[in-house]
């Protein structure tokens, strides 16, 4: 630990993006140990990754950055806002473009610019973009430590991507489940499952490096990663986990993955 402390917030944000990458890996190792789980438990582990980005987008990232803006009185809402609702406007152009596919959608109803790609990439392709502002938060969040913001704790940010990982782990089994389900051979649908996680190291750098090296957007910067989870959670993870006709335990799922993160970043930032 001692270590770490000593590095760079950009290497400290890669190393963290390495554990949740990790984790996502760990996830689509499910299928090595059964070819397939109920869509009821898919649910509920979409609705708690759901769960965690909710509470992740407020106390690590939206709470943060208002009280690094209290030096604008009245007006220091306005960072927050407006990375916020720019973090959810680069999502929702990245949806448009990006051609992807929701689990379990059939390949008619892809999404972004047509291509032939089959669902196996689109899948990949989906859920690496909910991965995209995870690995910017995580990045924003230790960027923000070296900062120096009181608000800002390396303890926290450790919260943070203790928090990511644990979410990716569902994550990570809801793309190698379904492609193992659809007759994909175990280690080719693990490869699948665990690139969607490798875009959290690329973006945690960037984030880092950009607060890092531009202390003024800081705020910005973390509201924009909370817009940008948010937008995924409300377009993509929520609609997921209630569309099997398990709703009501996804809900639970979601509940209960807030109250984790919350008690992380509570306890530890």
């Amino acid at each position: 630990m001692e270590y770490f402390m000593t590095l760079s917030p950009i290497m400290q944000a890669f190393l963290a993006t390495l554990f949740t990458w990790g984790m996502t890996a760990v996830g689509a190792a499910v299928v090595f140990a059964a070819k397939d789980i109920s869509k009821r438990v898919l649910d509920i582990m979409l609705g708690f990754a759901g769960g965690v980005m909710i509470a992740a987008s407020y106390w690590s990232l939206l709470a943060p950055a208002i009280d690094m803006s209290e030096d604008m009185g009245v007006f220091s809402f306005v960072p927050a806002a407006v990375g916020f609702v720019t973090g959810a406007a680069f999502l929702r152009l990245v949806d448009i473009f990006l051609p992807h596919l929701h689990i379990n959608a059939p390949i008619s109803e892809a999404e972004g610019i047509k291509t032939d790609w089959n669902s196996s990439v689109l899948l990949v392709l989906a859920i690496t973009l909910h991965n995209i502002p995870e690995g910017l938060a995580v990045g924003v969040a230790f960027g923000a430590v070296a900062a120096g913001y009181d608000s800002a704790t390396l303890s926290g940010a450790i919260a943070l991507a203790v928090g990511i990982g644990i979410q990716n782990l569902p994550e990570g089994t809801a793309v190698s489940v379904p492609l193992r389900r659809q007759g994909f051979s175990r280690i080719k649908s693990f490869m699948y499952g665990q690139a969607s996680g490798i875009v959290e190291p690329i973006a945690a750098v960037i984030g880092a490096a950009t607060v890092f090296f531009a202390k003024p957007l800081l705020p910005y910067a973390l509201a924009f990663a909370a817009g940008a989870m948010i937008f995924v959670v409300v377009e993509e993870v929520i609609p997921e986990s209630q569309a099997s006709g398990y709703g009501d335990q996804a809900t639970m799922g979601c509940i209960f993955g807030f109250t984790v993160m919350m008690i992380l970043d509570v306890a530890l930032g």
